[in-house]
């Protein structure tokens, strides 16, 4: 019985030992967040959640920004970055892009119970363009090639229905969602993708809550069925201690400071309760419609 104790006792500290290895080679770690917003805001959003991860980790904590979607991808591709808040497009494409090499860890779980969001078409509540059919012949832009609420799965669902290259005057990429709707609000774009959660979650209210836009300007005329929501992301290849590490990090950050899970998920617009454990396999459909898209980008019809 001795022996066995001491034999736990051993393994115990051996483990320990094992999990605290990590710090001696990452220092420093870095959290990519997607150009979904401008980048002062974004780094204002997530700045009281980079100082909790600084307590609960005990390194150095760094933001990374882009000023698209590819620049995040590509950073955790390069082993540039440790983390990432990916949609799910996103993830599928840095998941195609690292041949596997990124793991997913958490996703998004709402006050409602649900884990998804939604694309949707906004136009100027006052413009006459309430459906499809009136967007004929009209602008529409996408956010990014890489988003999922902003480019894939809007593409993906109208091409079932018309032909996106013939049926509007043009689709071009605003670059970021904001971009969009501030577009589709001065008169630049007809249309524009981007996403809710629910009523009172979502782009437009966020805009509206942060002065960039009016109430009641902006309206969705067109929404996607229900959009897995995208994961947190590690690289796959960092120290299991590392991503377990995090990820506990991630799930105590709801009850350890809610002010900076608060801030984090939307501020006064978040309707997210709490994180989920997700894998590879919740996004496979994201990456086989990426794959489409890629086909149908290629084949030029």
């Amino acid at each position: 019985m001795r022996f066995l104790t001491a034999t736990a006792l051993i393994a115990l500290t051996a483990t320990g030992a094992i999990a605290a290895d990590w710090k001696e080679d990452y220092q420093v770690l870095k959290f990519g967040i997607l150009s979904g917003e401008n980048e002062k805001d974004r780094i204002a959003r997530y700045t009281p959640f980079e100082e909790y991860l600084e307590r609960e980790l005990g390194v150095e904590v760094e933001i990374f920004t882009a000023g698209n979607y590819d620049g995040v991808i590509q950073a955790m591709a390069a082993d540039q970055i440790e983390f990432a808040f990916l949609g799910s497009s996103s993830y599928a494409a840095a998941y195609t892009a690292t041949e596997g090499g990124v793991e997913p860890l958490l996703s998004r779980l709402q006050n409602d119970g649900s884990t998804g969001y939604f694309s949707i078409i906004v136009t100027r509540c006052d413009s006459g363009l309430n459906d499809l059919a009136s967007l004929e012949g009209k602008v529409l832009a996408f956010a990014d090639p890489d988003s999922t609420s902003g480019y894939a799965v809007p593409y993906f669902n109208l091409s079932k229905e018309v032909d996106p290259k013939t049926y509007f005057s043009a689709i071009p990429f605003s670059g970021a969602h904001e971009a969009g709707v501030v577009g589709v609000v001065n008169g630049t774009f007809d249309a524009a993708a981007t996403y809710m959660t629910n009523e009172t979650n979502g782009i437009i209210p966020r805009m509206v809550t942060k002065g960039m836009i009016d109430e009641g300007v902006a309206c969705p005329i067109w929404k996607s069925p229900e959009i897995t929501s995208g994961p947190f992301t590690a690289r796959a290849n960092l120290p299991e201690g590392l991503k377990q590490d995090m990820k506990k990090a991630m799930m105590d950050v709801v009850e350890k400071d809610p002010a900076a899970f608060k801030e984090m998920t939307g501020g006064e617009d978040s309707t997210q309760k709490d994180w989920i454990e997700v894998d590879h396999s919740r996004y496979e459909w994201i990456v086989a419609m990426r794959d489409w898209l890629k086909k149908e980008r290629r084949s030029g019809s």
